[in-house]
């Protein structure tokens, strides 16, 4: 059993730091929405990922937060979450149906009790989670706030989840170890003549049985299939000398690590072979740079230069790296005029790809810390096989 974990005194220094941002701010309260897709927030604020359901924390500038959901994952709520204050909401309720659904043995509480009572009487309510919430619960929240400003606050969030603490990273290495083992195991699956769908399952398989509590995607494209940069597994049959373009995102307490490792099934061809040692030789140039104070767009530059060198930057899509966390996908972003630094406790994925050659298309991910001395990888496996295939 893992008993890596996030614990209760670190959520409760999370809204501490959250509250002194309030007062900083000029803001009375902050509403951080969640739902089963967009739960990276809830998550960091609440320990709380909603099912079917739509969840909300209402911090207070002082006090103890409120957790908001609905009935049917009342229950659920209260077993997953650290905070005492669990209350149901109908504008929570499921998310999938027209209908209004009668909850007779539910006590709810109002929307707008709720925000006036975090905000104490105060105008000015901070929103994290502006681009996710539906149109119709943002009007109500905002409607609740009265006279007052419901504005945009996922900044102070942003800033608060860029450097991970070593619990945060303790989940990323636990997450990672999961999905190295999945992927070896991806890697032994894909012979001729199995599918796509078989070989992403038996990974899938591998990383649950070691304890993920979720798969936020597998991309898989086997062959012609690679170009589509991402894309789901199929019922495909894999060929004799198919490229293999394979990611697999594991979640472990909230944190998801991601793997990618570029192969070919059964006999690789000399270009084939060509075409994965300059992604290889890409990797590990990046390598070199993921470090504390190294500029993040002389990371991007220096991966770039070297597909150049190849005759290869026309194929190259998109940047070459981006933050990890409670999203797969999270900042820091660097594109090549990034100025800004990468600092010790940032977690970050290689991204490093090439689409549309004529010799394959296909990328590489692993996942690192950066330490002040150099990267620590979350994913060893991965790293050890990019050292070889240069």
């Amino acid at each position: 059993m893992n008993s890596v974990k996030i614990e209760k005194e670190e959520f409760q220094q999370r809204i501490e730091k959250i509250q002194h941002s309030l007062e900083r701010h000029g803001l009375d309260a902050m509403i951080v929405y969640g739902d089963e897709y967009r739960k990276e927030n809830l998550r960091y604020v609440a320990n709380f990922w909603p099912i079917f359901e739509r969840g909300a924390c209402f911090i207070p500038r002082k006090g103890a937060p409120i957790l908001a959901g609905a009935p049917e994952g009342e229950k659920y709520a209260r077993e997953m979450t650290w905070l005492e204050d669990v209350r149901n909401i109908k504008e929570f309720a499921c998310v999938s149906v027209p209908e209004e659904i009668e909850y007779p043995l539910a006590q709810f509480s109002s929307l707008s009790d709720i925000i006036r009572e975090v905000s104490g009487g105060g105008t000015k309510v901070g929103l994290v989670g502006y681009w996710d919430i539906p149109g119709p619960i943002y009007n109500r929240m905002k409607d609740a706030v009265g006279g007052g400003e419901l504005s945009d606050a996922s900044a102070i969030l942003a800033e608060l989840r860029l450097i991970k603490s070593e619990a945060e990273i303790a989940c990323l290495r636990e997450a990672g170890r999961q999905a190295c083992l999945g992927y070896e195991k991806l890697i032994e699956t894909c012979i001729p003549g199995t599918t796509e769908v078989q070989a992403a399952g038996a990974a899938e398989g591998v990383a649950r049985s070691e304890g993920a509590e979720d798969i936020n995607f597998t991309v898989f494209g086997s062959g012609k299939r690679c170009d589509t940069v991402i894309g789901r597994a199929t019922h495909k049959v894999i060929r004799d000398g198919d490229m293999i373009m394979a990611a697999m995102a594991v979640q472990y307490e909230g944190y998801v690590a991601t793997v990618e490792y570029p192969f070919v099934a059964g006999k690789e061809s000399d270009t084939q072979r060509d075409f994965l040692r300059v992604l290889f030789e890409a990797a590990e140039v990046q390598y070199g740079y993921l470090r504390n104070g190294c500029p993040a767009g002389e990371m991007v530059k220096a991966v770039s230069e070297v597909f150049k060198k190849y005759d290869m930057q026309q194929y190259d899509v998109y940047p070459p790296l981006h933050g990890i966390g409670l999203a797969e996908a999270e900042s820091p972003y660097p594109d090549k005029d990034a100025d800004y630094l990468l600092k010790s406790g940032m977690c970050v994925n290689s991204d490093i790809s090439l689409f549309g050659h004529p010799h394959g298309s296909n990328r590489i991910e692993e996942g690192f810390v950066i330490r002040d001395n150099g990267p620590e990888s979350l994913t060893p496996a991965i790293r050890e096989r990019i050292r070889k295939g240069v």
